[in-house]
């Protein structure tokens, strides 16, 4: 057999000689605006030019600070399929955390969306390595008074002063970009993906029983593109010619429910929250006939969200799983030929789940006290653990890697699951989200979802408050639906029957507003500092 290098650049080249006629459309500051994939490589092949120019070296990282834009996609495959390492910086971390990846990645040159610049300038004078900030107008915001020295230059300004580049990436193993976790305790880890794994991740994830992408698709990628590649999906999408719809910056429910009317989108793919806002304004006033899926992750699905849009558009949500460390697409939750003649409660019951492995991927679920597999009864948990060739091995650069892989080199994900007899898997916490009351432990994700079945209740999340005999006892922080009114003790009475009697909430606090991380996920460690104090009712 002929021996060929999985190498970004055949995605690029590929796309470049026969989906030259398909397109990118992006939601901007001033409208739709639509280009090719032939525009979209010439202009690739030219910013590789202008790196060049630059000065930025091999193997040099370089920031993004940028939306989900055809520009943002231009450096997605210019900088490593140049030979540079693709640093996606996530514009949603706190500013000493922004500080630290830029200058613990070693960053070059930033290319940021105007929009963005009021974020990114006053960070400047922190940056140790940074050369070059260049400037992307998304139709958006000014250039600020002080640069802080630096000349800001022109994307559009450059790229015109440019000829094409030819690619000559043949080493699989070479780093292609990077990503930060999003920094929950303590710094953010760093991830650094090769062509190799992003190539085989793509593949993964266009195949049948992935997420089942193909040249047909019209696809809505939400997850940021600064956020673990967005899913991979604008590598799988140009490798495979799909037609890509960017939202830029405005992820509201509203946006982008026009962006899937108008563009006639067939897949998209958010976190829970974003999908939330979406099914609280399906009145039946939308056009939606053109999806055909809509991806989930990030983290636990609720079986309400996914049902929800099954009975209101037909569609329930396909959840998959993943983390910065798994590139990400770990599993996806698809009901097996042999399961599908259920009836319909137990097939919602599958599709909350998190699946079966992904093609390519390990996965385990063992005692944290034994370190032994624990039984697929669907009620024995454990620890889940990866393994696979789109994997981390270790964090970038950081002594904190030894904590979070296992000797015989699997990922340690923090996730705390169970497995059916099928394999099926279902996250029922995160270990540091588990509340340990008594020497027994609570879901707080179980917990969630049947306060959230509740039709008057939004979102929900539960954290472990400090108790006097149990140690902790859980506490559920809820959000109602607009218009809505609800006590302590209806939630209760609704909840007494659904779970274990000494799983109920020993209070219940009814915010405004659940606090999100950098990537959207519910903050239960903002939570638990903000009821640090909390005293539970007594009894």
């Amino acid at each position: 057999m002929q021996h060929g290098p999985l190498v970004l650049t055949h995605f690029f080249e590929r796309a470049e000689r026969y989906f030259f006629d398909k397109g990118i459309a992006t939601f901007s500051g001033t409208g739709i605006e639509h280009t090719t994939y032939g525009d979209w490589a010439a202009r690739t092949r030219r910013l590789a030019t202008v790196l060049d120019q630059l000065g930025i070296g091999e193997d040099a990282r370089v920031g993004t600070f940028a939306w989900n834009t055809a520009r943002h996609l231009e450096l997605y495959f210019g900088v490593p399929c140049s030979g540079r390492v693709l640093h996606t910086l996530n514009i949603r971390l706190f500013p000493e955390q922004l500080t630290y990846v830029v200058n613990h990645a070693e960053d070059e040159a930033i290319f940021v969306d105007k929009s963005l610049l009021g974020l990114l300038m006053p960070l400047v004078p922190t940056f140790t390595t940074v050369k070059h900030i260049i400037v992307m107008d998304d139709g958006v915001g000014a250039i600020p008074d002080d640069t802080h020295g630096f000349d800001l230059l022109d994307y559009e300004e450059l790229l015109a002063g440019a000829g094409p580049a030819e690619f000559h990436v043949t080493d699989e193993n070479r780093a292609a970009s990077m990503c930060y976790t999003s920094g929950t305790t303590g710094n953010p880890k760093g991830v650094v993906y090769s062509h190799r794994s992003s190539w085989l991740h793509a593949f993964s994830t266009t195949g049948a029983d992935g997420l089942a992408a193909s040249e047909a698709d019209r696809i809505l990628p939400v997850v940021p593109m600064f956020h673990v590649n967005a899913w991979g999906l604008p590598h799988a999408c140009v490798a495979i010619g799909a037609d890509l719809v960017m939202p830029g910056p405005d992820l509201s429910p509203p946006a982008l429910l026009r962006l899937i009317e108008g563009e006639r989108v067939t897949v998209a793919a958010g976190v829970p929250t974003i999908w939330m806002g979406v099914l609280n304004l399906l009145d039946g006033s939308h056009d939606l006939s053109s999806l055909r899926a809509l991806v989930c992750g990030g983290s636990a699905v609720p079986r309400t969200l996914s049902e929800g849009f099954r009975e209101k558009i037909g569609i329930p949500v396909t959840q998959g799983w993943g983390m910065t460390e798994t590139s990400p697409l770990g599993s996806v939750s698809r009901v097996k030929s042999t399961l599908d003649d259920g009836d319909e409660d137990t097939l919602a019951d599958l599709r909350s789940t998190i699946g079966i492995p992904a093609l390519g991927v390990d996965l385990r679920v063992v005692d944290q006290m034994t370190g032994e597999p624990v039984p697929w009864d669907a009620e024995s948990r454990g620890e889940l653990q990866a393994a696979g060739p789109w994997i981390a091995s270790s964090y970038y650069d950081d002594p904190r890697s030894p904590e979070s892989f296992t000797a015989d080199g699997w990922l340690k994900t923090g996730d705390v699951v169970t497995v059916d007899s099928h394999g099926y898997m279902r996250i029922v916490d995160r270990t540091k989200d588990v509340v340990k009351s008594g020497g027994e432990w609570i879901s707080s994700v179980e917990l969630e979802n049947e306060i959230m079945a509740h039709p008057k209740v939004a979102e929900a999340a539960v954290i472990g408050v400090k108790h006097p005999k149990w140690s902790e006892r859980p506490m559920a922080c809820v959000v109602l639906r607009p218009g809505e009114e609800l006590t302590k003790d209806e939630l209760i009475d609704f909840l007494d029957g659904r779970v274990a009697k000494w799983w109920l909430p020993d209070d219940v606090v009814f915010i405004d507003e659940i606090p999100k991380t950098s990537v959207g996920k519910f903050s239960k460690k903002t939570l638990r500092e903000q009821f640090a104090g909390h005293t539970l009712p007594t009894a």
